[in-house]
């Protein structure tokens, strides 16, 4: 935008002091979150990944590789507290 030489002087003031006036929220940096629980990183064998994508194709869902591990884990868990709860009586 170009403004004649001493309106630029007035144009600037007028705009920064209504930029000063209003609440500014600074950006974030990095990558947006994309869910709330934090990131797990593992590393898993050809085979086991294998394995686990072809548990997941069999589900009638077919959920994705990291939903089939935490079902995996989920279903392990489970197993083994009721194993431990029938170990106990």
């Amino acid at each position: 935008m170009t403004l004649p030489l001493g309106s630029q002087e007035f144009w600037y003031y007028q705009n920064m002091a209504k930029r000063s006036t209003e609440k500014v929220i600074p950006k974030k940096r990095g990558r947006p979150a994309t869910g709330r629980d934090p990131v797990l990183a593992l590393r898993l064998p050809l085979a086991v990944r294998s394995d686990i994508e072809k548990w997941a194709k069999q589900q009638n869902d077919k959920p994705s590789r990291s939903e089939a591990i935490r079902r995996l884990i989920e279903f392990a868990l489970a197993v083994k507290a009721k194993k431990q709860n029938t170990e106990d009586k």
